[in-house]
């Protein structure tokens, strides 16, 4: 299980989780920009990924299709902005392939990954909201447990990697 961190957020429109994981940071990367790895980890069980498609790299776009457990899907498209091999990813719903605005921006989502040493990496996850309302919306739906339990899957994934 990934070891907490307490991290206080920048602002009042931040929402943040850290986390030690216990596997090489070039792992923990890998498992953020190889679909098939993703597809294993980024949502909490018993949800899954029926579909991700993955253009990593500064303009390139992201479709992460997130199923329930009676099967409803919940499309997730966006864009990263910046990309950082092995130190950090910046990615947002704000727009879609190409540069098109999505309807409605939700939040811009920053990841950096670190060397913690003895083949850790120091994890952090920045959840940046355009606005309070969308910051206790996303609260409400877990952000926290639910961001937390996928810290723990990406470690389970990242350390057998």
């Amino acid at each position: 299980m990934a070891t907490p961190i307490d991290i206080k957020p920048a602002t009042d429109r931040e929402l943040v989780l850290g986390r030690i994981i216990d596997a090489p940071r070039k792992n923990v990367f890998r498992a953020w920009t190889d679909a098939e790895i993703l597809k294993k980890w980024f949502v909490p069980a018993p949800w899954t990924i029926g579909k991700a498609e993955i253009d990593v790299r500064p303009g390139g776009g992201s479709l992460i299709v997130m199923k329930d457990p009676e099967g409803n899907e919940y499309p997730n498209a966006g864009v990263y902005l910046d990309v950082v091999e092995n130190e950090k990813i910046v990615f947002t719903d704000a727009f879609t392939s190409a540069w098109q605005p999505s309807e409605k921006p939700f939040f811009t989502g920053i990841i950096t990954f670190e060397d913690a040493g003895d083949g850790k990496t120091r994890y952090v996850a920045r959840a940046l909201h355009w606005t309070k309302e969308d910051l206790e919306a996303h609260e409400k739906m877990g952000f926290h447990e639910g961001w937390g339990q996928c810290a723990d899957q990406l470690e389970a994934v990242a350390a057998k990697l």
